[in-house]
């Protein structure tokens, strides 16, 4: 469950087994895609208005016509009903930038028989479903490190093709270090089985710049459960370390034991920087954790919408 130690990030080449895996990774993108169209066409998602006075289309509220004003503001319907002139205000409705990081180290590709996908393909899926969704709802989304944020209504073959060129960082399991927006989101989605405290790090640099964070996390049942009995051995894919158990049964309770405490430092992580943690299983339809996860940044939006 440890993760091989990371690389400073000037030191990270993409070696034989990144450069495969990212020929690997351009030969399965087309069904990704077409895959990640189909849980996007059944997710919805909203204008988000920012309760201030601007252009859009959702009215706010009436206000008193100010002298100086343009006459055409004014609404004749509402101010008939009063001995005074009213001015109809729209909401505005602001773009939003959404950055996502997608995990692409090893440990992601693992997929068992009780999955449906592999965590990688899962998390791509949900990637570029979820940039789709956001773009066409007005938003801009970019991925860290590898592509500025757009607009553009081809944001899912944008995304793509950065994904498959780009073989640098493979071996790493957390974002680099760059600059976001204060008040856009970043939605990291990984297995988060790097250390706790090199998370604890990346996260609270993100969150120092003003960005709301959404931990997407990605787990094989099997790496839950550790339903293994017998001999078994135990291989770590990212530092090609082995580890041969006897008695499989009696250690897979230490294993679970450690698993859940794991789990328990990411929700803490979450909780003290006012993120949000979502987990999500591979033997679970895509459109769980994607609904999910529109729900949450939904509440958040308004919960500022009503502080502003």
């Amino acid at each position: 469950m440890v993760k091989a130690a990371l690389l400073p990030r000037e030191s990270a080449r993409p070696g034989p087994d990144a450069k495969k895996a990212a020929l690997d990774l351009a030969g399965r993108m087309p069904e990704l895609i077409l895959e990640s169209r189909r849980v996007a066409a059944t997710l919805t998602h909203g204008l988000h208005g920012r309760r201030r006075a601007g252009h859009g289309e959702s009215f706010w509220q009436f206000r008193p016509f100010i002298a100086g004003e343009a006459a055409s503001r004014i609404d004749w319907r509402r101010s008939a009903r009063d001995e005074r002139l009213y001015v109809r205000e729209r909401e505005w409705e602001a773009a939003h930038t959404i950055w996502f990081w997608i995990d692409r180290s090893a440990s992601m590709r693992y997929s068992s028989d009780l999955a449906l996908v592999s965590k990688i393909d899962r998390a791509l899926i949900l990637g570029l479903a979820l940039a789709d969704v956001f773009v066409d709802a007005g938003e801009r989304a970019g991925l860290i490190g590898l592509l500025p944020a757009s607009a553009d209504r081809r944001i899912v073959e944008k995304f793509a093709q950065a994904l498959c060129l780009n073989a640098t960082g493979l071996d790493i399991g957390l974002p680099p270090a760059m600059p976001v927006s204060a008040q856009s989101e970043v939605v990291l989605a990984s297995d988060f089985l790097s250390p706790l405290d090199d998370i604890r790090q990346t996260a609270r640099t993100i969150a120092a710049q003003g960005a709301r964070g959404h931990m997407l996390m990605f787990i094989d049942p099997v790496e839950e459960t550790f339903p293994f009995s017998g001999q078994t051995v135990l291989a770590e894919p990212e530092s090609g370390f082995s580890l041969r158990v006897g008695d499989a049964a009696a250690w897979g309770e230490l294993y679970r034991n450690r698993f859940l405490k794991h789990c328990d430092g990411l929700n803490d992580i979450a909780r003290s920087l006012g993120w949000t943690m979502t987990i999500h299983h591979t033997d679970r339809p895509a459109s769980e954790p994607a609904l999910r996860l529109l729900a949450l940044i939904g509440a958040e939006r308004r919960r500022s919408k009503d502080e502003v």
